[in-house]
């Protein structure tokens, strides 16, 4: 899930890893949102994907909307006060959920 400053206190390298972590998972948002309309308008792999926009992007590339199967596991808290979180990663899930990919067997020669 996404890392919440306020909540982690963090500060020194522990606040540029959440950083990095918030901008790994925002352009995996983006790139999964980009999939699902893709696949839901039935538009064709021409549109630019922002893969290269983070490193967690570039390494899951051939999972998402590529030629691998694909599967996500979300967490959730059963929590009151995680309630608002829990249904951002229900939300995120369900976009994921939208993005078709076509499963091909490689083998080698």
């Amino acid at each position: 899930g996404s890392e919440r400053l306020k909540e982690t206190m963090s500060a020194g390298v522990q606040l540029k890893e959440t950083q990095a972590i918030n901008k790994s998972l925002f352009t995996l948002g983006q790139v999964i949102a980009k999939l699902a309309d893709m696949s839901k308008k039935g538009l064709a792999s021409t549109q630019h994907i922002p893969y290269r926009n983070s490193k967690l992007t570039q390494l899951l590339q051939d999972s998402l909307g590529g030629s691998a199967l694909c599967l996500m596991v979300t967490c959730i808290s059963p929590a009151a006060s995680s309630a608002e979180e829990s249904i951002n990663s229900l939300k995120y899930a369900t976009r994921a959920m939208l993005v078709a990919n076509k499963p091909v067997v490689k083998l080698d020669p």
